[in-house]
């Protein structure tokens, strides 16, 4: 479908990757996997069409369709989220215009006789058509299913999108590129704004596309649900093997051990070889012998050794000032965002040296709380911060925050004083930002590079009590590593938003799990309140809370069902299962119909069979559509 062959690409005369070559077929999900500023999303855009290669060619199937999800978004304003996610159907959206238009001249016009009049029907059936082939009738249902999916309500529809912030706008792009039916995918850093049961769904979603998926992503266990395939960009090439990232890093570790192995063979016959050469070249007789060994030792081929890039970041957080024994009192906190009642008398009490953690779900209160504590927004009821308590605040989209017209040393000097402003460079190379690389505008820089340099900014200013919201998104996996190790040693106090289990664990000693505008504590590590939750990681802890809501929606509240209603229940869900699955088979085949008519209806519109069948398909999936409903009526009741 896609074809790489010998691509190079290179900044300021050094190479970002040279030659690489590999292809991708229909049914791969690739995991692009590499350090920041490695080229991932540099690789996305050559793919996509939107860079060009220093060198190389990148080849393609005929009309293939590529959708392409970027880091940053611009979008157009004054439009609500349906209005903007129709921006998927360009073409059924154009043929609605045309309609109306057609419909209205036909609705004054009284010639029904005449020549034009005819055209005017004949070109209303051709669009009527089109339309319905293109899935008109259908798109808006998609729409709202995809929407929902990824986390929005049906309140939410007809709101603006300047109203939401850039991850809701994210997941809006997100919907439209799911939407669009393209052939490839490509997506970066898709996960960084979901929650975990958007996560979950797009998984599933992933799981049974048809084309081609390339995944830039720093969530491993996202990683390993979803891509059969593992591309590494390390040091300008390319490691790509057929597993999911966890197993590709075993086979990876297993495969340098053997180079390491067979070089360390290859190296002693070389050290051999050139003692026998030393010891025979003094001889006239032995002469022919060392001459017989240079020659082999020169057309031998040296084992190579993959090279690792094992640069990391290095970061260390000093408590500014001790503070009181308590840094943080909570007295009956509430906050509410017109309507939507977000936090309901919340009562806090942080104690000096403490690691808690906020987990649940998207907007359930946990940045509310973060952006109250540090004074960013105002609230109901009381919050006190102790005695000498210094704060610092890593927010959510604290990258955004970055002037992207200063370079990474004139931002760094701007934001510090002059007690520190002599170790703004050290700082930085702490930071990996070495050599030229400080001279970089900030707006080049990948969403990981800019994280970091957010980080090391935060650094300028001394705390010691530390709220952090969703530091890891765009930090690969080495950074985060790292990161982690870092809060380890942090001796003050720190409060941390996160999805992230692997982060978490180890990491906290409190929990505070966010839901219904209550919080819940929990003594103990992540792994502690996932043992609570009876459930092995955040994923099953959505997924019991969506079971439970279906469990709850489809039983009395007041009695528990008979056996007989039981079995009922038992055998109108197994239904419902397989009319849900026929469903779903029928609407990819006459998706695929629908396709065959777009690209090629001229042939197909004289095949009687074909339309038969198409016919029948259709036919077949409205009684389905109608039994389903009546199957969940009755689940209901």
């Amino acid at each position: 479908m896609l074809n790489i062959h010998n691509l190079s690409v290179s900044f300021s005369g050094e190479f970002l990757f040279e030659e690489v070559s590999f292809r991708l077929n229909p049914g791969d999900r690739v995991g692009l996997i590499g350090k920041n500023g490695a080229g991932k999303s540099t690789m996305l855009k050559l793919l996509s069409g939107e860079m060009k290669p220093d060198t190389g060619v990148l080849a393609s199937d005929k009309d293939v369709r590529i959708g392409f999800l970027k880091q940053d978004i611009d979008f157009v304003q004054g439009r609500t989220v349906l209005e903007e996610a129709y921006q998927a159907f360009e073409e059924i959206k154009s043929l609605e215009l045309k309609l109306e238009e057609v419909n209205h001249s036909l609705a004054e016009r009284t010639d029904y006789e005449s020549e034009a009049y005819h055209q005017l029907m004949v070109d209303l059936s051709d669009m009527t058509h089109r339309y319905e082939i293109l899935g008109g009738y259908n798109y808006q249902g998609e729409t709202e299913k995809v929407l929902q999916g990824l986390g929005f309500k049906r309140e939410d529809f007809d709101k603006l999108t300047d109203t939401f912030s850039g991850g809701w706008r994210m997941r809006i792009e997100l919907a439209k590129l799911l939407l669009q039916n393209n052939d490839v995918l490509l997506l970066d850093e898709p996960t960084n704004h979901l929650d975990i049961e958007s996560i979950i769904w797009l998984e599933q979603f992933l799981q049974r596309y048809p084309g081609v998926v390339v995944i830039v992503s720093h969530d491993k266990m996202f990683l390993d649900h979803v891509t059969n395939r593992t591309i590494e960009i390390s040091l300008g090439k390319i490691y790509d093997y057929n597993k999911p990232y966890s197993q590709y890093l075993v086979l990876r570790e297993e495969i340098r051990e053997q180079q390491l192995n067979a070089r360390k063979n290859q190296d002693k016959q070389i050290q051999q070889a050139e003692r026998l050469i030393e010891k025979f070249r003094a001889k006239a007789t032995k002469a022919s012998m060392a001459q017989s060994l240079m020659k082999k030792l020169d057309r031998m081929e040296r084992v190579e050794v993959d090279e690792e890039d094992n640069s990391v970041m290095n970061v260390r957080f000093p408590v500014s000032v001790q503070p009181g024994k308590v840094v943080i009192e909570a007295e009956g906190v509430s906050k509410d965002y017109g309507t939507k009642k977000v936090l309901r008398g919340i009562d806090l009490m942080v104690e000096r040296g403490s690691k808690i953690a906020f987990v649940g779900q998207n907007g359930q209160g946990k940045t509310t709380l973060a952006k109250i504590i540090v004074n960013e927004i105002s609230c109901g009821g009381q919050l006190r911060l102790g005695h000498n308590v210094q704060l610092g605040y890593f927010a959510q989209n604290q990258a955004e925050y970055l002037d992207g017209e200063r370079t990474v040393l004139q931002l760094m000097e701007d934001a510090a004083s002059d007690n520190n402003r002599s170790k703004v460079r050290d700082m930085l190379g702490a930071f990996l930002f070495r050599g030229d690389e400080v001279d970089k505008k900030v707006k080049v820089l990948s969403g990981g590079e800019r994280n970091r340099l957010a980080l090391c900014k935060m650094l300028l200013d001394p705390f010691n009590v530390l709220v952090m919201d969703e530091p890891t998104n765009h930090l690969d996996i080495k950074s985060k590593n790292v990161l982690k190790q870092a809060l380890r040693n942090f001796e003050g106090t720190l409060l941390l938003v996160s999805h992230d289990r692997d982060f978490l664990q180890g990491l906290t000693d409190k929990v505070y799990e966010f839901k219904d505008g209550k919080i819940r504590e929990y003594l103990g590590d992540i792994n502690f309140f996932l043992e609570q939750r009876n459930v092995a990681d955040f994923r099953e802890v959505e997924k019991t809370g969506i079971q439970k809501k279906e469990k709850e929606a489809g039983e009395k509240s007041d009695n528990k069902p008979s056996y007989e209603e039981q079995k009922k229940q038992k055998s109108l869900k197994n239904r419902l299962s397989k009319v849900e699955g026929m469903i779903a088979t029928l609407e990819k085949e006459i998706r695929e119909a629908d396709g065959m008519l777009a690209t090629d209806y001229d042939r197909l519109s004289s095949d009687e069979k074909f339309f038969t069948v198409y016919k029948a398909k259709k036919k077949e999936l409205s009684e389905l559509t109608a039994e389903w409903e009546e199957l969940v009526v009755a689940l209901e009741e």
